[in-house]
């Protein structure tokens, strides 16, 4: 391939994981577009990138939203309108069909794993909706899956917990290509764990409750539902962080707890601490669990509170180094950290 087309190549995958991950569309590389335009009229670059986004067959299945999809069609007849004198049919036959569909509360996001799969999540429009913000992926949930897709050692035939789970872009990326033993998602929202069940099952995981089979952890306070796959034992658990026991986290025998970010709410940092407490006393095979939190900072002193309140339990951390992948498009300029926890000796 000479280097012209292999550049028209990437820039079209870049216009695709962007579009079906539903970033930004100021985020795209617009002015590279119009610069490869300009060099060329062929229009095939355009009709490229509209089979690798608006035709794609994720996204003909799991639409973005409907106004996402007609600002990226019209953006690209922009760009073709201003280098060429001829309409390009496709595009305007293509926005037609958008203009003829209603919009719904939710849309589908899709991120590209390097193994070819994929993670679709079903997701809320609004950023925050029926009082919650754990209806949409955040950036550090991006960041936390990257790193754990790129250390699947940390992961491999081991038993995961996540807190705060969310719609579940972390957990089923790492369920998809990491090869965990045991995989216990959980959030407390209802609407969050109800969007979370969906997404599992969007994404070929089958609850094990629908052929029968439904456990319950041993509390009022907590219901889970299990799946049966052919890898990981999936389980997807209502976990209150106030009322949840030393016992009841002990029986779950995790090896490692992760969460993605967790650390934006003053109000809510003693009750995570206090989970994070518990979880490090616990002990599987004579061990506690390894435990990971990725978090953007947003205040500084939230971020601050969090170590110093970590401090007063005797749980101490570290800086995770900042991996090298970007399989997930997110704000690069956010600043994301991920720290490691290290148990208190007891």
């Amino acid at each position: 391939m000479d280097p012209a087309a292999e550049e028209a190549r990437h820039l079209g995958l870049r216009f695709q994981r962007g579009f079906l991950a539903g970033r930004r569309l100021s985020a795209f590389p617009w002015a590279e577009l119009e610069k490869k335009l300009k060099s060329s009229s062929d229009a095939l670059l355009l009709l490229d990138i509209l089979q690798k986004t608006i035709l794609h067959p994720l996204c003909m299945k799991y639409p973005p939203s409907v106004k996402y999809r007609r600002c990226f069609i019209s953006e690209l007849i922009k760009k073709h309108e201003s280098i060429a004198t001829e309409p390009l049919d496709e595009l305007y036959d293509v926005l037609a069909d958008i203009l003829n569909k209603e919009e719904s509360t939710t849309c589908y996001k899709s991120y590209l794993l390097p193994t070819g799969d994929s993670v679709t999540l079903s997701e809320t429009v609004a950023i925050i909706s029926q009082g919650t913000t754990g209806l949409v992926t955040w950036d550090a949930a991006l960041y936390l899956a990257e790193w754990a897709i790129e250390n699947s050692a940390i992961f491999s035939n081991r038993t995961i917990l996540e807190l705060g789970s969310g719609i579940g872009l972390t957990g089923i990326a790492i369920c998809k290509t990491c090869n965990p033993k045991a995989y216990v998602f959980s959030d407390y929202h209802h609407c969050v764990l109800e969007q979370l069940r969906e997404n599992i099952h969007l994404n070929g995981f089958v609850l094990e409750s629908e052929t029968g089979n439904h456990t319950k952890m041993q509390s009022q306070n907590q219901r889970t539902e299990v799946m049966d796959l052919q890898g990981p034992k999936i389980t997807a658990a209502e976990l209150d962080w106030d009322s949840v026991t030393k016992e009841q986290l002990s029986q779950l025998q995790v090896d490692v707890v992760i969460a993605a970010d967790v650390v934006y709410d003053p109000q809510i940092t003693s009750s995570l601490i206090s989970v994070l407490q518990q979880l490090s006393a616990s002990k599987t095979a004579g061990k506690p669990p390894e435990i990971y939190i990725a978090f953007t900072v947003r205040n500084p002193d939230t971020y601050h509170l969090f170590q110093t309140e970590l401090g007063k339990v005797g749980i101490g951390w570290q800086v995770v180094p900042t991996h090298t992948k970007n399989l997930f498009l997110y704000d690069l300029h956010s600043n994301i950290t991920l720290l490691k926890l290290l148990a208190k000796t007891l």
